[in-house]
């Protein structure tokens, strides 16, 4: 068998007894999804699923966790790998698009256009299976993320005020969408959200950061 991880230096933070029941379902395995899924295992979350439908390219090294040996590979393959070596905890790899497939637990939403979260979002809302919703969106330095009770309807009704379509999206050049700091800031903050809810802390439903101005917003 492989060793556990030892986790007594955050045992006052999160203990493996406060994420055991923890399922997390991560949708996106690219920007967003990869150094979460890391995070969220490092953290000790071992019920953990990946959808994605893509495979690892070059341009997806720079700011992603995935390896030059991962190259071709497809990408929830790849990261179950990286997830086993890193935290010995291998998420469940589901190498699809998502569409409708039943979900539980906490969601986390990291696609990158606004039809792909609306789409999660009709299949989240009002879902009683899921207690706990996060979806992120980022550009170049910037991020924004949302956390959502979706069955309360004062949460739903805010969250729904955020979403606009993608003709509506002030789109950033290809050459400015992505750098590996701002993705593992995201991480970070998905895992602490995750961290709260599942200890039954207060939890910020909108978190705003800016990385070329050192701005952070939160309400």
């Amino acid at each position: 068998m492989a060793p556990r991880m030892d986790f007594w230096r955050q045992l006052d933070v999160v203990s493996p007894e406060d994420l055991a029941s923890l399922r997390v379902n991560i949708i996106g395995a690219g920007g967003i999804g990869s150094p979460t899924a890391l995070a969220l295992a490092k953290m000790g979350v071992e019920h953990l699923t990946v959808f994605d439908p893509d495979t690892v390219e070059l341009h997806n090294l720079p700011n992603q966790v995935f390896r030059f040996e991962d190259l071709g590979r497809a990408k929830v393959e790849a990261l179950a790998a990286i997830c086993r070596d890193f935290a010995g905890i291998e998420p469940e790899a589901r190498q699809e698009r998502f569409e409708n497939q039943p979900l539980s637990g906490v969601v986390v939403s990291g696609v990158d256009t606004m039809a792909a979260r609306k789409g999660i979002w009709q299949r989240v809302r009002y879902n009683p299976a899921v207690s706990l919703y996060v979806e992120a969106r980022m550009g170049a330095e910037v991020a924004r993320i949302h956390s959502v009770r979706p069955c309360d309807p004062t949460s739903v009704r805010w969250y729904e005020g955020t979403l606009y379509s993608d003709e509506e999206a002030s789109e950033a050049p290809c050459t400015a969408q992505a750098i590996i700091y701002n993705v593992f800031m995201i991480a970070a903050l998905v895992a602490s959200q995750v961290k709260k809810f599942s200890k039954g802390e207060v939890f910020p439903k909108e978190i705003i950061f800016d990385l070329a101005t050192l701005t952070l917003l939160v309400q």
